[in-house]
């Protein structure tokens, strides 16, 4: 990643956490009087799911095939392995915590040349 993408990115982030700590303290930007008043955005908890793309090898996959194989495990014709990310956060509404969470994959989580990653999201109960 070039240094300009990497200091973008911060940006983006600097400016997303100012924006909902002022949300969060004031109620919205166009709080009147600010007063102290939280107002509880909704709470999403989201699971990211990171695999390799099919055309690229996996030599994590085929060294703990074959060691299936040496256990007695017989018929696994292939084996791939991923990561799985957990977190919760905050937003607005599902689009926007669905759109906070891939930004997060395309520029953190995930290698977007050589993965695929697949969300699904949830709203956590109050």
């Amino acid at each position: 990643m070039a240094n300009t993408s990497r200091r973008a990115f911060a940006k983006e982030v600097k400016v997303l956490v100012f924006t909902m700590t002022i949300r969060k303290r004031f109620g919205s930007s166009n709080c009147e009087d600010r007063c102290d008043c939280v107002i509880a955005l909704p709470r999403y908890q989201a699971r990211v799911e990171v695999q390799l793309r099919p055309s690229v090898l996996d030599p994590a996959g085929e060294a703990t095939r074959s060691a299936a194989a040496r256990l007695g495990i017989e018929g696994l014709q292939s084996l791939r392995i991923g990561k799985a990310i957990v977190l919760s956060l905050e937003a607005d509404d599902a689009n926007q915590a669905e759109a906070q969470v891939g930004v997060l994959c395309d520029r953190l989580l995930a290698n977007p040349v050589t993965e695929n990653w697949s969300i699904s999201l949830e709203e956590l109960q109050a």
